[in-house]
Order: structure tokens, then C-alpha cells, then sequence
């Protein structure tokens, strides 16, 4: 198996395909750089490899590659984009002229110069060993233990799903104020589904994690023991729940996972995008009070091997950390090059892309709330009556209102300060902006998810980290089928 960090991206696509960087600025200066504001060339080289052992039975093992390149140029607010799956001179050369015929304004014409991107790329996740080339016989081996694990931690288990997929992406970038550059991006990710049952009665569990690691971070401390053993747990909580109550109450949130709910409620609402245009809850806010003061939000590209992480965005503009509430207060947007030049605000390194098909656009990488003072469990013993949820499954929300219904995956009752009975079916109603506002107490405990989100917008999907500390919400519409 090929080893793709095991050259420079440059290096990569001179010996693959003949295409350096020096042809890719000529390309840029020849076909694109008149009579527009900004263009790039965009390279990707894909590898992708899943594993699936259903029953200690494979039923899927794929290996799929993949390469091409895009081409974007813009002009004001329109963007010319084309794409190919064979990266090739004549190509190149083609898809520059259909993405500046897109795009072109009257010459003439005024526009805005685009703000080339800051700072120096990060070294985040080399690794020794990526793990698209770890031999398929330890993947499957692991596997088969997740699956015996799961079972023998319950006999009510009946049914197990283990499943590892890994990447690896070369991509290269070329700008049109004049640089290159590239990276190789190593992703991985582990996950165990349980089905257990029980007098008739079924219930579904899941747990996994990763990150630009290598397998064997897998193995360390026998973390795969813990996915399999937090799956099982999962599933056999859920037979014993009770029905969610209904109405307005207080709502703890527990650490990590529940992030989810903020990258959802708000983080879109904070891209560039949905800001330029006005359709946001948080549009022209900037410097204003949304949020209690207890809460500090910000979006961090720098965390070493996180699945949210990049040392450049898909714009080739280097990652950073961009506060985006600070004390309650809107202090930034998340932005891409399009956004800021035409906002006149610097670019943070939030320009993704699904891959070379599609262009990119202002996305989150991880973002999470800061942690604060208080004592988690005091959080909790400070309400009467309540919901400490601490996993959501999927939700809807309303970027322009911030309106958003988000289901619990594990939530249970707090009755008199303590955690009680497990329940089923709780969904929390709210308003995201108003949500930040019904924050009452923040935990000490922050933590990040374990390496699973993925976060979808405008038909593409990208990988994302998301975070919290334990916090508390005031006068939540909580949805149940109690009353």
C-alpha cells in the first residue's frame, strides 16, 4: 500500500501527474487572474478504506481511490467553479477558462482585492504510520475482539456491528496572490453498535471515536475495550428507560458529545456566509451581548491529531483559533476568503471543502464552549427537578430564527439534586441565541468528543470536532410524551 505522507505534496503531484507548482501559477495568472478578485487550483489525491464486521461476519471491506481538481474564480459575489477527475494540463487549462467565463465581471469594473491568507501552516498530525496502510489483518482482528467484548459484557446483547474506516487525502493549492501549498491529511474512525433485547423489548447503542491518528491509537490503554464496553452500556441503559416528562424546566448538559448541540444551535449561525447575507440570527450583531456572560465560545483548527483539525483550510490559508463569544459578548465570525474580502475582515482558516468536486465555503472545524468554575456535581445537586442529558442523537434547526429540536440519545431525570431514573424520547425546543442567554453555571470540566462528528451544510459533509463543560439551562421547553 502506498505510503502518501511519505513525500511532499509537491512532489506528489510533479512525479503523479506532471503538474508543479510553477505550471499552476501560470495556469492562475494566465487564465484567471484577469478580470477577477480572486482564483485557486485545487488539488486532491483520496484514499479511502472501510471495514465491516457484522455478526463476526465481514460484509464489507472496500478500498476506493480517488483524484481530481478544481478550479474557482471570483468576481464581486460570483464564483466560477469546474472540476475534473483527471488531472491533466488540457484539463487544467479548460477548467480555468469555464470557471473565469462564470465569473467574470466587465473589465473595468471595480473589485475587491482578496486578503491572502496569514501566518505559517501548523505540523499537526504527521504520524509514523498512517493508518490507510496498517495491514488489513490487525483491523480485522480488532474487530472480531470489539465484537466478542460486546457480547460477552451482556448476554441481553444480541447483535454487534463493528466498523473501522480509514483516509488519507494529498491535496495541493495554489493561489492567485502567489503561493502553494499542501497537505497530507491522515483520518480514522472506530465504531460499535450494539442491539439488545430483553422480554420482547430492542434498544439500539453506539459509541466510537478517532481523529488523525494512527491505528494503534485504538489499542492504547485497550481504548477500543472502552467503545465496545460504553456501546454495550448504552443499549442496555435504554431497555430500562422511562418515558421523558414534558414542559418547561431546567436541562444540564453534560461534557463533550452534548457540544453537538452548540456546533448546531449556533456555530452556523456564526459562518461568514449566513452573515454577509443577513439571513443570520447573529447578522450585524458583532460586539453586542447574545450570550450569558458565563459563556466564551471559540472555534480551534490548532488542536493536534482532533478530527475537526487542519494545518490549512481546503483555501489553503493556515488554521487558527477564532473566538467567537467572549463573555457573552459576538467578537467573530468564521470565515473562508470569499466572505472576508467581501466583508473586509481577515480569513481564520474556516475555507472547507468536501472534496475537489465542490467548492468551499465558511465551515467549523472544533468548536466548543470554554469551561468555567463551577463543581459539575454541584451543578447538578443545585436543581430540584430536571433533565441532565450527556448524548444527542439528530436535530433540525432554523439558521435564520435559530429555532432548533434536538433528541436526546442518553438524558435521565434529576430528582432533588440527583441524577435518577434513564429516559427515553427527550427532545429540547428552543432558540439557539436564546439558549446562550439561559445559561446559568458552567463546569470546570470541558471536554471534546471523542472523534465522531461529521457536519453537513449546503449538500457537502466534513469532519468536525465538537465540545462543552457541564452547564446548565434555565427554562428549557423540553418535548416527552409525559405531562
Amino acid at each position: 500500500m502506498d505510503d502518501l505522507s511519505s513525500t511532499s505534496p509537491e512532489h506528489f503531484f510533479s512525479d503523479r501527474f506532471n503538474v508543479t507548482p510553477a505550471l499552476m501559477e501560470r495556469l492562475l495568472g494566465g487564465e484567471l487572474a484577469r478580470r477577477v478578485d480572486d482564483a485557486d487550483i485545487y488539488l486532491e489525491y483520496r484514499v479511502n478504506e472501510e471495514l465491516v464486521l457484522e455478526e463476526n461476519v465481514v460484509k464489507k471491506a472496500s478500498r476506493h481511490v480517488s483524484q481530481g481538481a478544481g478550479v474557482r474564480a471570483q468576481a464581486e459575489t460570483r464564483t466560477g467553479y469546474a472540476h475534473t477527475d483527471e488531472i491533466s494540463l488540457s484539463n487544467l487549462e479548460e477548467a480555468a477558462r469555464q470557471a473565469r467565463a462564470i465569473a467574470d465581471r466587465a473589465a473595468g469594473a471595480p473589485g475587491v482585492l482578496a486578503v491572502p491568507g496569514r501566518g505559517r501552516a501548523h505540523d499537526l498530525y504527521a504520524l509514523a504510520e498512517p493508518p490507510i496502510v496498517t495491514a488489513l489483518t490487525r483491523k480485522l482482528e480488532l474487530l472480531r475482539k470489539i465484537d466478542a467484548a460486546a457480547r460477552a459484557a451482556d448476554p441481553r446483547i444480541g447483535q454487534v456491528i463493528a466498523s473501522l474506516s480509514s483516509e488519507e487525502i494529498v491535496i495541493l493549492i495554489a493561489t492567485a496572490s502567489g503561493w502553494t501549498i499542501g497537505d497530507v491529511r491522515p483520518l480514522t474512525r472506530l465504531n460499535v453498535t450494539v442491539i439488545a433485547e430483553e422480554n420482547g423489548k430492542r434498544e439500539i447503542g453506539s459509541w466510537g471515536g478517532g481523529g488523525r491518528v494512527p491505528f494503534d491509537y485504538f489499542l492504547e490503554a485497550e481504548r477500543w475495550t472502552r467503545f465496545a464496553t460504553e456501546a454495550t452500556r448504552q443499549a442496555v441503559l435504554k431497555l430500562r428507560a422511562v418515558e421523558a416528562p414534558a414542559g418547561t424546566m431546567t436541562v444540564v448538559l453534560g461534557p463533550g458529545w452534548p457540544g453537538i448541540l452548540l456546533h448546531e444551535a449556533i456555530g452556523h449561525g456564526l459562518e461568514g456566509d449566513f452573515n454577509r447575507k443577513g439571513v443570520s440570527a447573529f447578522a450585524g450583531r458583532l460586539g453586542q451581548r447574545v450570550a450569558s456572560e458565563l459563556v466564551t465560545v471559540v472555534d480551534d483548527g490548532t488542536i493536534p491529531n482532533r478530527r475537526g483539525s487542519l494545518n490549512v483550510d481546503d483555501e489553503g490559508t493556515p488554521t487558527g483559533r477564532t473566538v467567537l463569544i467572549e463573555n457573552g459578548v459576538l467578537t467573530g465570525y468564521m470565515q473562508d476568503r470569499l466572505n472576508a474580502r467581501l466583508m473586509k475582515m481577515a480569513p481564520t482558516g474556516n475555507g472547507r471543502r468536501e472534496s475537489y468536486a465542490h467548492p468551499p465555503m465558511p465551515r467549523m472545524t472544533n468548536t466548543f464552549m470554554l469551561a468555567g468554575q463551577d463543581d459539575p456535581q454541584e451543578i447538578i445537586r443545585s436543581v430540584p427537578n430536571g433533565l441532565y442529558a450527556v448524548a444527542f442523537g439528530g436535530g433540525q434547526v432554523d439558521i435564520t430564527s435559530g429555532r432548533f429540536v434536538f433528541s436526546a440519545s442518553e438524558a435521565y431525570l434529576i430528582e432533588g439534586g440527583r441524577v435518577t431514573a434513564p429516559v427515553k424520547g427527550a427532545t429540547l425546543i428552543g432558540n439557539g441565541p436564546e439558549a446562550l442567554r439561559r445559561v446559568s453555571r458552567v463546569g470546570h470540566d470541558l471536554a471534546l468528543d471523542e472523534g465522531v462528528g461529521t457536519c453537513g451544510k449546503d449538500g457537502q459533509s466534513v469532519p468536525v470536532g465538537v465540545g462543552l463543560p457541564t452547564i446548565r439551562l434555565d427554562g428549557m421547553t423540553v418535548g416527552g410524551t409525559q405531562v
